[in-house]
């Protein structure tokens, strides 16, 4: 067996007495604690103060009479204030930090007894943060009766060790990876995991989350949620703030986000406190944030890791201490390499990224979603509505085939699940119903011409046609850039990012612009529908 090394404070009263045969029937923690048959102490290393100096003398004569082969070693240190929650956490975190531990070669008991309630409860965070590599002790008195003994007993951090604790935290864990799921019981592996992460992530961290992902994937659900979580945890006060960027432009975009004050520009007619002071206390959701400016994305970066901005038109800068998270469905990391997204910005927000599939990577989880969104319109209708067997078969096996694209993802689920109560006023969905639905779905997406590509949107089957799966293949991820741009300027850079380098003169919006035409497309038309 490995010695064992106690470390604890000399109880300048509990282990105080009148030094005659007396002092043997009271109970006193630092000698009581070597007097135990079935706990070996090796050494003790004995805090105190100056002030205390005779009696440690005196504790440590009588250990060595009880346990000979106990080894005191004193160490003082003087607090001036011994109640001061900083001073006595710095000094002890100095005396841990000065000490050769090794836990390889010595076991290490912490006695939190004896010492006041600050000390005691520094010695604790200094255990539960490794400063301190041991296990908590604590002794007590006998009861019935003088017993200079006692009892002690050994308290292990590592709760899972402790049956009915874990069992305990496993079911608040559950409910709460539920709840972020609103209640829906979801089978998707990849998706479960990354619920069971944000849930660990929300209840231990206050650092910016990133939600990325398709439009219509639940990013806005799923930060609210998280919001809702935080505030049962008691770990905000505040509201939660929304903000879709992509609705904010020009000069009233800093306005919105960072207030401004009266008459700081043509319209300011009284002072704005703006949604970032809005958010104090709680939680603001920036919901494609990779549509904000540059100048934004700086003061919102300021205002992350300073809590401070200033509002337009004022000369003082405000606090606000809010929680953020950001969305997007945007490769951010594409965005810092072509200039349009901050890479400070980025850095700051990518330490808890979270990568939400979309409704078509998740086809298992079809199923508990479609239950969800008819209870979703019971409560905002009043009304319950329910598929007969056939029904609900026919609708899944379309819904989980390679043959519905969902690229709404759940807003069209749930745009789906509407249409389809609303055309059955007897609160009962059949297979006609179903049928109609799922023509409809093929319409708008484009299923009917044979393809997933989104093509059909654009083109009618005749020129469809008529151009070769090649080229088909290179159209559809051209449109898809563009799409996924904000400009014909911004698509050209990215589609002829390499042989732009090579060129004496750039002009990638041109060069864009007429292989749309080649297809009789524009840019107007193919940017309309993203």
């Amino acid at each position: 067996m490995k010695p064992t090394t106690v470390i604890g404070f000399l109880g300048s009263t509990l282990d105080a007495a009148k030094f005659g045969p007396s002092r043997w029937m009271k109970w006193r923690p630092s000698v009581g604690l070597c007097m135990h048959e079935d706990l070996r102490v090796d050494r003790f290393l004995m805090i105190h103060g100056s002030l205390h100096r005779r009696l440690a003398e005196l504790v440590s004569e009588d250990i060595a009479s009880v346990s000979p082969e106990t080894q005191v070693e004193r160490h003082v240190i003087d607090f001036t204030d011994a109640w001061d929650f900083e001073e006595v956490y710095g000094k002890l975190l100095d005396f841990a930090r000065a000490q050769p531990f090794d836990p390889d070669t010595e076991d290490y008991l912490i006695h939190i007894t004896t010492g006041t309630h600050v000390a005691q409860i520094c010695l604790f965070l200094l255990t539960e943060a490794h400063y301190l590599p041991g296990r908590l002790l604590q002794t007590q008195p006998q009861r019935g009766g003088p017993d200079a003994v006692g009892k002690w007993s050994v308290i292990d951090l590592d709760l899972s060790r402790y049956d009915s604790i874990a069992t305990r935290f496993a079911s608040e864990a559950q409910a709460s990876t539920s709840f972020l799921k609103s209640g829906i019981e979801t089978r998707n592996a990849a998706f479960n995991t990354m619920i069971d992460e944000i849930e660990q992530v929300a209840g231990r961290t206050r650092a910016p989350m990133l939600l990325m992902g398709p439009t219509g994937a639940g990013k806005s659900q799923l930060a609210r949620r998280i919001f809702e979580l935080k505030k049962l945890k008691r770990q905000v006060s505040g509201q939660f703030v929304e903000v879709n960027c992509a609705t904010l432009r020009g000069d009233s975009a800093m306005s919105a986000l960072f207030g401004h004050r009266k008459g700081a520009f043509t319209g300011a007619a009284a002072d704005r406190p703006g949604l970032l002071r809005t958010a104090d206390g709680g939680m603001l959701f920036l919901d494609e944030i990779g549509e904000l400016g540059l100048d934004e994305q700086a003061m919102i970066l300021r205002a992350i890791e300073d809590k401070r901005f200033l509002p337009v038109g004022a000369d003082r800068e405000v606090q606000s201490d809010f929680q953020l998270i950001a969305g997007t469905n945007r490769d951010l990391a594409r965005c810092v390499a072509d200039g349009t997204f901050r890479e400070d910005l980025f850095a700051r927000l990518n330490l808890w990224t979270f990568a939400l599939p979309g409704l078509a990577d998740r086809r298992e989880d079809i199923a508990p979603n479609l239950d969800y969104e008819l209870d979703r319109h019971a409560e905002r209708e009043g009304e319950r509505v329910m598929f007969n067997k056939e029904a609900r078969e026919r609708y899944l096996a379309f819904a989980m085939s390679p043959a519905a694209r969902w690229p709404g993802n759940f807003r069209d689920l749930a745009a789906s699940v509407t249409r389809m109560a609303t055309f059955s006023p007897k609160g009962r969905i059949d297979s006609e119903v179903v049928a109609t639905e799922i023509a409809r779905l093929r319409r708008l997406w484009g299923a009917s011409a044979g393809g997933d590509d989104g093509l059909a949107a654009l083109l009618d089957a005749e020129a469809l046609a008529a151009i070769d799966p090649f080229d088909r293949v290179q159209l559809a991820h051209v449109v898809a850039e563009c799409r996924a741009s904000r400009s014909l300027s911004e698509a050209g850079r990215r589609l002829f990012a390499a042989s732009r380098t090579r060129r004496a003169s750039t002009n990638d919006a041109d060069r864009l612009r007429k292989y749309l035409v080649r297809f009789g497309l524009d840019w107007d038309q193919v940017s309309s529908h993203a």
